[in-house]
């Protein structure tokens, strides 16, 4: 980025499983901006006994910090997503992510490299999917109504995040100039 680039402060929202992964990467690839993610940033705070912005009060106190330009919200069924996130299984040691709906093991429940078994991850049994995406409804609701009233809010709804991008993309274009223009706009 140049000296005379604006900085643009941008927070995506959405439910555990949203895409919000997938949708910064693509940004990060054709806007040359820099993602910095919640659920990281969460997971070394959680360490560090600290906490992150997921409440109106920490909504608050993010922008008496930094005034944020743009909130993207990602709206995805929760029942897509909990579909999504249950058919999730991973290779614990490599991190090697498996999706029994779309991107399925050659045999199921084991490793295609490695040959070790697959885990689900807590967070992805069904009974702690309706929990997390009832709790992420309730804690973020305020917040989205907050950024609403800011005029910061964009929402885009859908429940693939390939028919989801190239409509953040568009819209994204209207505030920050593209920097790789050879990077073709579909995944």
């Amino acid at each position: 980025m140049g000296a005379s680039a604006r900085l643009l402060r941008a927070v995506i929202m959405g439910a555990p499983g949203s895409g919000k992964g997938t949708v910064s990467s693509r940004i990060t690839k054709h806007f040359e901006l820099k993602h910095l993610s919640s659920g990281d940033l969460l997971r070394d705070n959680m360490l560090r006994g600290t906490g992150f912005p997921r409440t109106l009060p920490q909504a608050e106190a993010l922008d008496r910090a930094y005034q944020i330009d743009l909130v993207i919200n990602l709206n995805v069924p929760f029942e897509v997503i909990k579909q999504r996130l249950t058919a999730r299984w991973i290779h614990p040691a490599s991190g090697r992510v498996y999706n029994i709906e779309f991107n399925p093991p050659k045999n199921v429940g084991i490793d295609d490299l490695t040959g070790e078994p697959l885990t689900q991850r807590e967070d992805d049994k069904p009974e702690t999917v309706v929990k997390r995406l009832k709790a992420y409804e309730a804690q973020t609701q305020p917040v989205l109504e907050y950024y609403q009233k800011k005029g910061v809010l964009e929402t885009f709804s859908g429940t693939e995040t390939n028919k989801i991008w190239p409509h953040v993309y568009a819209f994204l274009q209207t505030k920050v100039p593209q920097v790789n223009q050879k990077a073709p706009v579909t995944p």
